[in-house]
Order: structure tokens, then C-alpha cells, then sequence
């Protein structure tokens, strides 16, 4: 395992990356990102160099402080060599499995390798999987048109409890020191009601995505997002980054959103891995459920309808399933049929 701390081979090690565009996309941002500055106080793991195998992004050691912290405890990966990989989440220092932390992946191998070693060492796992869209052309999308009643502008740290709020992952202090790190360091645009409060957002990750993201409710169905979209990839884009981002794979309105504005949704899935030694001491990476509407049909039981996050229980006792394609075809059920199952206590 060798630490890249030289400038020269982290600008040869971008130009490399760049070549491997898209399956490279989360640690070609970070490195690009480490190189422009390093606002996230970010690291460049690889197995050897300059030929590699593996290369993986992580905080530095001086901000991963806070065991608890799976917001600054974020790793993203790359692997030529799934063995590579494989070896490098043994290998000592490689990464903390005495913290929370996230794991961020576009290779099926990143979740399969992360699963192995659990399950050999006896710790538990979550996973949520998302499309991954990437814009081939930012500069080809059309102009767009302000609402005159809405002020374009960008996100102020004072607006972190609100986003904090809104966001699906959020809800917590950690995830609003977060958010406030993302607002300080990295784009972002909003549009401010005539009395300066923020209605719409997107903001973007160490990592070079866009998100999160949200409209207020009552402001929904003005396109705003279309507008705060558009504009953010052409930021980026000017940036030099990539514009992409990702999407959860129940979000019909943004997937349609993101087709309409030119993205294209690539192969390989996005793999969200949430590592957590000490459940309940730190926040979950499932995102906040709306509330059900369906009524229980027992008073012990709850009725609802299947969610992604239980393809992988259906999956392990499905038969002839139990592999990533059985939990593709699973998931594709359960986004676009009706289904119905019942919910212990």
C-alpha cells in the first residue's frame, strides 16, 4: 500500500484516470478535486505505482477523528484487479473498520469484496444501490429561463439546517457538519424567494457529483430542478469535472428529470456501502421512509409495499437467485410492479 502524496504523480495519476472515464468517475473527481486544492482534506491510496491495480480515495487522518462519523469517513474505489482489491481491504491501514464509514463504488466487485470480508469477520453490512447518469455534453444544453420572481444564487453555510433537514440521508449533527462542508468548499446553486430563503437546491460532493438536491414542496412542478440542474453541470463542466450524479432507483421523477435534461444512465450500478461497528451509535445510511398509507391488517403486522432496500432478502431466499443478476432482475420487480408484504413490530 503506498500513499500518493506527490503533486506530480497525482496530476500524472488524473491524466491516467481520465483515459478510464466513465468507470473511474468517483476517484477520478477526487483526485481531480486533491489536486485543485484538497478542500476535504483527502488521501490517494494504491497498491503499487505507477502501474496499479487498485486505487482508493479516503479523508486524511488528521479529519477521520470522529469513529462515529460516516459522513467525513468516506471511501471511494477503483480496482483493475479484483484480487487487488480484495488484498487491500485486509491489508492493515488500508481502511478503518474500527469506524463508520461509506464506502462508494461502480464495480459489482466493490459491494462483493466489502460482503466476503464481513461475512468472514462476522460484521454487518448495508448496502443501497443507485443509477449512476453522466452528462456526455454539458455545454450542448440549452439556456434556460429564470422565474423574475425567484433570485438565482449560491448556498450560504446559514442554509446547512434546512438542507439537513430535507435531505434523505440527513436529520442528524453529522450529516449538517456535513452539508456545511459542502456548501463552504464545493459549487453549488439555489433559488431565493423575494424574502432570501432558499426554495430549490443542488450542491456537489468532494467526490465531483452533483447532489443532494431537493424543491420545496410547494414550489414542486415550476421545473426548477430542470433550471438548478442545467446550470450546476455547466459549472462543473467549466470546472473541468464530469457532470454526473447519481439517482435511487425508486426516483422516477428525477430519473426522468435527468433524461429530459440529456444525462444517460451508465451500466454499473452506484454502490453505496455503509460499514457500522457499533449499531446505534452512529446514523444509518438508509434514507428517511415516507410514512405508509396502507392500514395494518393485524394489530402485530403492518402491511406495505416492497422497497429496493429488500431486494437483498429476496434475493438470498428466492430460488435459482442469489447472484448480483438475481438481485438486478428482483429489483426491477419490485421498482416498476405492484407488490405487497407484511412487517413485523
Amino acid at each position: 500500500m503506498l500513499i500518493l502524496n506527490c503533486s506530480s504523480k497525482l496530476r500524472l495519476l488524473e491524466g491516467t484516470l481520465r483515459r478510464s472515464l466513465p468507470d473511474t468517475l468517483l476517484v477520478y473527481g477526487t483526485v481531480m478535486t486533491i489536486n485543485r486544492g484538497n478542500p476535504a482534506a483527502q488521501e490517494v491510496l494504491v497498491d503499487s505505482w505507477p502501474e496499479f491495480k487498485v486505487i482508493l480515495t479516503r479523508p486524511r487522518r488528521e479529519v477521520a477523528l470522529d469513529d462515529s462519523d460516516l459522513y467525513t469517513n468516506t471511501y471511494t474505489v477503483y480496482y483493475r484487479d479484483l484480487g487487488a482489491y480484495r488484498a487491500l481491504l485486509t491489508s492493515a491501514g488500508a481502511v478503518n473498520w474500527g469506524q463508520s464509514f461509506r464506502i462508494f463504488g461502480l464495480q459489482d466487485g466493490v459491494y462483493e469484496a466489502c460482503k466476503d470480508f464481513a461475512e468472514a469477520k462476522g460484521i454487518e453490512l448495508e448496502v443501497l444501490r443507485h443509477f449512476t447518469c453522466l452528462h456526455p455534453d454539458p455545454s450542448s444544453m440549452p439556456e434556460i429561463q429564470l422565474d423574475p420572481a425567484m433570485r438565482l444564487s449560491s448556498l450560504d453555510v446559514s442554509h446547512a439546517d434546512l438542507l439537513n433537514e430535507k435531505w434523505s440521508f440527513g436529520g442528524n449533527e453529522k450529516s449538517r457538519k456535513y452539508l456545511a462542508t459542502l456548501i463552504r468548499h464545493f459549487p453549488s446553486i439555489c433559488l431565493l424567494d423575494a424574502a432570501g430563503h432558499p426554495v430549490s437546491w443542488i450542491a456537489s460532493y468532494p467526490f465531483g457529483a452533483m447532489g443532494p438536491a431537493y424543491t420545496l414542496h410547494e414550489h414542486r412542478r415550476r421545473s426548477y430542478m430542470v433550471m438548478l440542474t442545467n446550470l450546476l453541470a455547466k459549472r462543473l463542466h467549466a470546472l473541468g469535472y464530469p457532470s454526473y450524479g447519481y439517482v435511487d432507483v425508486e426516483n422516477y421523477p428525477m430519473q426522468r428529470l435527468q433524461e429530459s435534461q440529456g444525462f444517460q444512465r451508465l451500466p454499473n450500478l452506484w454502490y453505496f456501502i455503509l460499514h457500522n461497528p457499533v449499531p446505534g451509535k452512529a446514523p444509518t445510511l438508509t434514507p428517511r421512509p415516507a410514512p405508509g398509507t396502507a392500514p395494518a391488517l393485524d394489530s402485530a403486522l403492518r402491511l406495505s409495499s416492497l422497497d429496493i432496500s429488500h431486494a437483498d432478502l429476496l434475493n438470498e431466499t428466492r430460488p435459482f437467485l442469489g447472484t448480483e443478476q438475481g438481485w438486478r432482475y428482483l429489483a426491477n420487480l419490485i421498482c416498476r410492479f405492484s407488490s405487497f408484504f407484511l412487517l413485523d413490530a
